[in-house]
C-alpha cells in the first residue's frame, strides 16, 4: 500500500508538474487577496530632497525606506520570569542597573550593540540610548545609516525628546509599525516638540474636518506635513483649493483623506492649466470639473498628455461622445489612474464580446471599469452562464455591483461556498492557461 500511494504521488507530480505550480500560486494569491483586502491611503513622500528611491549609502549599500520587516519584541526583564523565586528590593534594583544598557533580546550592551556602526558614522557614544530605543520601532542599523545621510541631527536628539514625540504620534493613532516608515521618510520628526509643532498641525487638521480615526493615518502617508508652516504654508493651500479651485469648505476634510500630499506640494499655474484643459477638451462645466476633483484630488497632478488625454481618446475611440465621457469621468474620475493595457482595453473587450454589450451601457454603469476583470466580471458571468441562469441577450451589469454574498442570493440562488469554489477553480485555470503559454 505504502508502495502505491508514492507511486501515485510520484505520478501526479511529474503527469502535472505546471498545475501543482499553479496550485501553489493560486493559493498564494487568494491568501494575500484576504489579507490586503481594507483600503489604505496610498502614501508618497512629498519631498524628493529627504527620500530619493535610488540613494545609496557611502558604500554603495541600497537604502529603502520602506523596508517592512517586523520584528518581535520580547520584554527580557519581566517579573514573569522569575517564576515563584523571591527577590529583595535590593536585588531586583541590582538586576535592573546590569540590564541597563544592553539590549533585551540578546543582552549585548549598546556599546558592543553599535560599536561598528559607531566607528564607521563617527557616533557619539551618548547616541546609543536613542539608538536603542528606536530599536523597539524595528530601525536597524542601515536604517541609522539612512538617517546619519538624509540628517544627521536627527541622531542627535535626547531620548527623552525623542520619546515625547514619538509618544505623542503613537496617541494620535499612528500605529507602532508606522513609527519606522515615519522616521525614515522624515526624521526631522524626532526634532519637532510636540507644544509648539506637533500639536498645532494636528489642530489644523482637526479644524478642517478629520475624525479623529483618520489622524494617524495621514501623518503616516504624509509625515512631512510637520515641516510646513500651518499660517505660511498649509492654511493658504487650502484657501487655493477652496477659491481657485473651487472646491466647497465641507468637501476639504474629504479631499485631504483622499490625498494628504495635496496639502504639501507645491501650487503652480499647472493646477489651473489642469482643469483649462478639461473644460476646453470635453465642453464640461465648472461644477463638473470640481466634482472630479473633489472625488479624485490627484488629477491635479496627473500628465495632460500621458495621464488626461489619453484615457479621453481611448473612450472617444471606443465610440463615446464627449457628453458620454463627462458622465462617465464625473462619476467615476478614478478612470484617469487606470491602465489602458492592463485594464481599460480588456474589460471593454470583454464588455463587447463576452457580455454582448454595447459601449452607452457604460455611461450607466461606470463602476463596471472599476471592478477587477478575473476577481469579479469573469467569475460571474461564467458562474451564471454554467448554472444557465445568465439571461439572453446583453448581460446585466447590474449583476457585478453587489457583494458576493448578495450576488449569490439575488442572481446564482445558491451558496456562497460554491460559487467561491467555482471562482478559485477558475483562476487556477486561468493561471494553467498562461503557464503553458509562456
Amino acid at each position: 500500500m505504502a508502495v502505491l500511494s508514492l507511486s501515485t504521488a510520484s505520478l501526479q507530480h511529474s503527469t502535472f508538474p505546471a498545475l501543482n505550480h499553479i496550485s501553489s500560486l493560486v493559493n498564494f494569491v487568494t491568501s494575500s487577496r484576504n489579507r490586503f483586502c481594507q483600503t489604505r491611503v496610498a502614501s508618497s513622500h512629498s519631498n524628493p530632497k529627504i527620500l530619493k528611491s535610488n540613494r545609496r549609502s557611502r558604500h554603495g549599500q541600497s537604502l529603502s525606506p520602506y523596508d517592512t520587516d517586523n520584528d518581535d519584541e520580547d520584554d527580557w526583564f519581566s517579573d514573569d520570569g522569575f517564576g515563584d523565586v523571591k527577590i529583595s528590593k535590593a536585588d531586583r534594583k541590582r538586576l535592573k542597573l546590569k540590564s541597563k544598557g544592553q539590549d533585551k533580546k540578546t543582552g549585548i550592551s549598546s556599546e558592543s550593540r553599535f560599536s561598528n556602526l559607531s566607528k564607521e558614522l563617527d557616533l557619539d557614544e551618548r547616541c546609543f540610548p536613542l539608538l536603542d530605543y528606536l530599536s523597539t520601532f524595528g530601525l536597524k542599523e542601515s536604517h541609522f545609516v539612512q538617517m546619519y545621510e538624509r540628517h544627521l541631527p536627527s541622531l542627535q536628539i535626547n531620548i527623552e525628546s525623542a520619546k515625547e514625540r514619538l509618544e505623542y504620534l503613537l496617541s494620535i493613532g499612528v500605529k507602532h509599525k508606522d513609527i519606522r516608515k515615519i522616521i525614515l521618510r522624515q526624521p526631522q520628526v524626532l526634532e519637532y516638540t510636540v507644544e509648539n509643532n506637533l500639536k498645532s498641525h494636528v489642530s489644523f487638521l482637526h479644524s478642517l474636518g478629520i475624525p479623529e480615526s483618520r489622524i494617524g493615518q495621514i501623518i503616516t502617508a504624509t509625515p512631512s506635513l510637520f515641516s510646513y508652516s500651518v499660517e505660511k504654508s498649509l492654511k493658504p493651500t487650502v484657501k487655493y483649493l477652496q477659491d481657485e479651485i473651487g472646491i466647497q469648505e465641507k468637501d476639504i476634510s474629504k479631499v485631504v483623506q483622499l490625498s494628504p500630499q495635496i496639502l504639501v506640494q507645491r501650487i503652480d499655474s499647472t493646477w489651473n492649466a489642469r482643469l483649462s484643459f478639461l473644460s476646453k477638451e470635453l465642453g464640461a462645466p465648472r461644477q463638473s470639473i470640481v466634482k472630479m476633483v473633489t472625488k479624485h484630488p490627484q488629477i491635479l497632478h496627473y500628465s495632460i498628455e500621458a495621464g488626461l488625454l489619453s484615457r479621453i481618446h481611448f473612450l472617444r475611440s471606443i465610440g463615446m461622445r464627449n457628453a458620454d465621457i463627462l458622465k462617465v469621468l464625473t462619476s467615476l474620475t478614478q478612470v484617469f489612474s487606470l491602465s489602458l493595457e492592463g485594464n481599460l482595453k480588456p474589460k471593454y473587450m470583454y464588455l463587447v464580446n463576452e457580455l454582448r454589450n454595447e459601449v452607452h451601457s457604460l455611461t450607466k454603469y461606470p463602476m463596471y471599469l472599476s471592478l477587477s476583470l478575473d476577481q469579479r466580471i469573469r467569475p460571474r458571468h461564467r458562474f451564471l452562464v454554467s448554472l444557465k441562469k445568465a439571461p439572453k441577450g446583453p448581460f446585466p451589469l447590474s449583476s457585478f455591483v453587489p457583494t458576493d454574498e448578495c450576488f449569490c442570493q439575488q442572481w446564482a440562488g445558491t451558496s456562497l461556498d460554491k460559487y467561491l469554489d467555482f471562482r478559485q477553480k477558475l483562476l487556477l485555470k486561468d493561471f494553467a492557461n498562461k503557464y503553458e503559454r509562456q
